[in-house]
């Protein structure tokens, strides 16, 4: 393949203003113009909304009186760079209190939670870890409008195509009557409810457990953790497999090797010098691992398996993913 600059040498001027122009309308196309008024560019979405077959009464509903919120634009455009290490991470997301309140909480929906494990494979300690993290079990989900959200992000254009798409998604979950207006609430990015789903993920993988006719993310137990479990099933979710557990690594380990793109056997990676936590050999199996190692070498190491991968595609980040494993282990008891 060419360079890009060895590319544009090869064509004549007349061919380059052309493909210019036209990638410049692409862009333009996808955001909003730097001199288009919001209310005008509302009234574009407006009329996209229809065309997709959005009856006028949501429309009038959830973009009425709609305005960009200032704080979000600030939000978007200043967001702090953290540099905390895993074990910090772990400390804030996986406390003592936290685990504490796990376990009452999976005591408390323990009928409901066994119901969609049983369904969906996912166990309960997984579910009530997920929600745990993302919302504190419910508590901090958020407190901006997602369609005032959506509306400024899309607006603002630094990410408007993406946006824009994520606000037809909430305008069809408005209209198919899920949830109101005023009470689609969520972050300031737009992830909605107990789950923090983003409307493309809610229309994807949101579950009515409850039988009522609507999604609800936002108080329904059934649902919620029923629609947790549907995204990690098509994540990828192993029924009855374990994401991983804490390993020891060999003085000689290479730390290339930790990486998500090396994957072998157990028994090779025992063969290398893993061992478990305990100083154990690692379970007997065929079944195909990685290591990660959160903290760098001089940092706990894990053995992590497909579930951990399907973790990751809740959100891309070893934190995460580790964590949530550890408080589901340590909700369950372990």
């Amino acid at each position: 393949m060419h360079s890009p600059a060895a590319w544009t040498r090869a064509l004549p001027a007349s061919i380059l203003v052309s493909a210019l122009v036209f990638f410049l309308a692409l862009v333009m196309g996808s955001r909003a113009s730097a001199h288009e008024t919001f209310a005008g560019w509302l009234e574009g979405v407006r009329a996209e909304a229809a065309s997709r077959g959005i009856s006028q009464a949501t429309i009038e509903a959830a973009l009425t009186d709609l305005e960009p919120i200032a704080r979000i634009i600030e939000l978007d455009r200043n967001q702090p760079e953290f540099t905390l290490s895993f074990k910090e991470y772990l400390d804030l997301v996986a406390s003592a209190s936290r685990i504490e309140t796990g376990r009452l909480k999976l005591a408390e929906h323990r009928a409901v939670l066994e119901e969609v494990d049983g369904r969906f494979g996912v166990a309960p300690r997984v579910i009530v870890a997920l929600w745990g993290i993302e919302t504190d079990f419910g508590r901090r989900p958020g407190t901006f409008p997602v369609i005032g959200a959506l509306a400024t992000l899309a607006y603002d254009g630094r990410r408007g195509a993406y946006f824009r798409g994520e606000l037809f998604d909430a305008l069809v979950i408005l209209e198919e009557g899920h949830i109101e207006p005023e009470r689609m609430i969520g972050s300031w990015a737009g992830a909605m409810g107990q789950n923090q789903f983003m409307p493309s993920s809610f229309r994807r993988y949101a579950v009515d457990y409850d039988g009522d006719g609507r999604r609800d993310i936002w108080t329904a137990p059934g649902d919620i953790f029923a629609s947790a479990a549907n995204y990690l099933v098509g994540s990828g979710w192993r029924r009855g497999q374990p994401w991983g557990h804490k390993v020891v690594l060999p003085s000689d380990f290479d730390p290339a090797l930790a990486d998500l793109e090396v994957v072998k056997r157990v028994g090779e990676w025992q063969a290398l010098g893993v061992r478990g936590a305990d100083g154990d050999e690692l379970a007997p199996g065929d079944r195909l691992a990685s290591v990660v190692l959160p903290d760098g070498p001089q940092g706990p190491a894990y053995v992590i398996y497909d579930n951990y991968r399907a973790l990751l595609k809740w959100n891309r980040s070893i934190f995460f993913a580790t964590s949530v494993g550890y408080l589901a282990d340590r909700i369950g008891g372990g």
